[in-house]
């Protein structure tokens, strides 16, 4: 079976996907099945083709990213992220998800500053923060002391 994506199923897509409202990754999920798999790698390959057209387009390269990462192609997504990291380095979502991918990569250090960053400007979503599966590993890290710790002090700031 071949699927094809039509231009309004692509901005469909688009309008619906979670990077436009919360761009969070989540690795964590129900094991995909082979025709999940295979319809994830069709999704993949349409959004490559996007995303080689038009590098610079911030809602496919986040789409890119999202389904590498469910796909468990970590590496990928941590190429991805670090892309738009370069094309939105003020947006504290897009240095969230870069500290994921660094995590999910075993990049602890990076993940930490990176971190730091969302944090710094402005990312606020506490309970998630410490409750993401993307960042389970990065949480035993013995350096997440000092994020605990700074979000310790932004709540009690908001308070």
């Amino acid at each position: 079976m071949i699927l094809r994506y039509s231009k309004l199923d692509f901005c469909e897509r688009l309008a619906n996907h979670p990077a436009s409202r919360m761009p969070e990754k989540c690795c964590v999920k129900k094991k995909l099945t082979l025709e999940e798999e295979r319809e994830l790698d069709i999704k993949i390959g349409f959004m490559e083709g996007v995303v080689r057209r038009d590098p610079g387009y911030v809602e496919a390269l986040q789409i890119l990213g999202d389904d590498y990462t469910r796909r468990g192609r970590y590496v990928a997504g941590l190429k991805v992220d670090e892309q738009l990291s370069q094309l939105r380095p003020g947006d504290p979502l897009v240095q969230y998800n870069l500290a994921c991918s660094y995590s999910l990569t075993g990049n602890f250090n990076q993940a930490i500053a990176a971190l730091e960053k969302a944090l710094a400007l402005g990312y606020r979503d506490f309970k998630w923060l410490a409750q993401d599966p993307d960042l389970n590993e990065l949480r035993l890290h013995p350096l997440y002391k000092n994020i605990r710790a700074k979000v310790r002090r932004l709540q009690s700031k908001k308070d």
